[in-house]
């Protein structure tokens, strides 16, 4: 049996400024929107346009994979096509969501994505999947097995190194300012390690903003990001001025998520009290906003962009 679609209005009135997971990708928006209505094959022909571009696969079915119906229209679409590699992921990932709301037994989401992953042993998602369900019922050893899954499938996963930065820099909340901090080992040996076009040159910059959630978040920084001395001391302007550079000459129009850094990017110079870099980045950008790190450590990320972004553009 069909699941019932939604109400008209999806049950609830939008906000004017929505963060859209989808940022800049028109494709991937007029499927989820085709999806929430139950009508999966624009999934369906979406994964299949995306093939084995992995960060594209990853985020696409991430991003479809919010859409709280999903799960229910994946069912639907195994039903018609039970061999479906696509389909399969996008219920594990499904699963995932719903296991990490609370509405899922973890076993069932994680015994999904094992399944996917026999389904198509060369895709890196299942794992990722496997990997977000960790920031809930993991331990650390799990994430760095898995994480090593999605790398020997993908070395330069964009979206599974943004999630281990995201958990080694949680490591030792209660040490405060520490330039040797581990998760910035991580985050510099994977930069030097990828290719010198690839994306995770701006991971330094990721590993400094969520050092900072971290530490913010248990009283060793103050809750405004501009006002803290951790953006800018020696080791942090080398790390953006890095990254900044490597964005002039290397900028990726077609990276699925590339968006996501440029919000950590304009973020970091916007703290560093770089105006004019902060609001080249921030004319990049436009509107589409991402949630981290703009609500670090515990704000409204809109409102936190546009104060950022209003401040940046009236200093050019």
């Amino acid at each position: 049996m069909s699941p019932p679609p939604p109400p008209l209005g999806r049950g609830r009135k939008r906000a004017a400024q929505t963060l859209d997971g989808a940022l800049d990708d028109l494709e991937l928006t007029a499927a989820r929107a085709a999806l929430a209505q139950g009508r999966w094959q624009g999934a369906r022909a979406l994964l299949g346009r995306t093939g084995d571009d992995w960060d594209s696969r990853g985020h696409r079915v991430c991003v479809l994979s919010q859409e709280p119906y999903s799960a229910p229209w994946a069912r639907e679409w195994l039903l018609a096509e039970p061999e479906s590699a696509d389909a399969r992921v996008l219920l594990a990932l499904a699963q995932v969501r719903r296991a990490l709301r609370g509405k899922e037994k973890p076993d069932r989401a994680r015994e999904a994505c094992h399944t996917a992953a026999a389904h198509a042993p060369a895709d890196p998602t299942p794992w990722l999947g496997l990997l977000m369900l960790t920031r809930g019922t993991g331990t650390e050893d799990e994430a760095l097995k898995l994480f090593e899954e999605v790398r020997h499938r993908h070395p330069d996963h964009h979206h599974a190194h943004h999630l281990m930065v995201a958990r080694l820099a949680e490591r030792h909340p209660a040490v405060g300012p520490d330039p040797l901090h581990e998760v910035y080992d991580f985050a510099n040996g994977a930069a030097e390690r990828a290719p010198a076009d690839s994306p995770l040159a701006i991971l330094p910059v990721i590993a400094h903003a969520e050092r900072y959630r971290v530490l913010a978040a248990a009283g060793h920084e103050p809750a405004d990001p501009a006002a803290s001395g951790h953006w800018v001391g020696r080791r942090a302007r080398q790390v953006m001025k890095a990254a900044f550079d490597w964005w002039l000459e290397w900028e990726h129009e077609g990276h699925p998520r590339r968006l996501v850094d440029l919000n950590f990017l304009a973020h970091a110079k916007y703290c560093e009290g770089r105006g004019a870099e902060a609001a080249a980045l921030f004319h990049r950008i436009g509107e589409h906003v991402t949630p981290a790190p703009w609500s670090y450590p515990d704000r409204d990320p809109y409102p936190a962009f546009r104060a950022a972004r209003d401040s940046a553009l009236g200093t050019v």
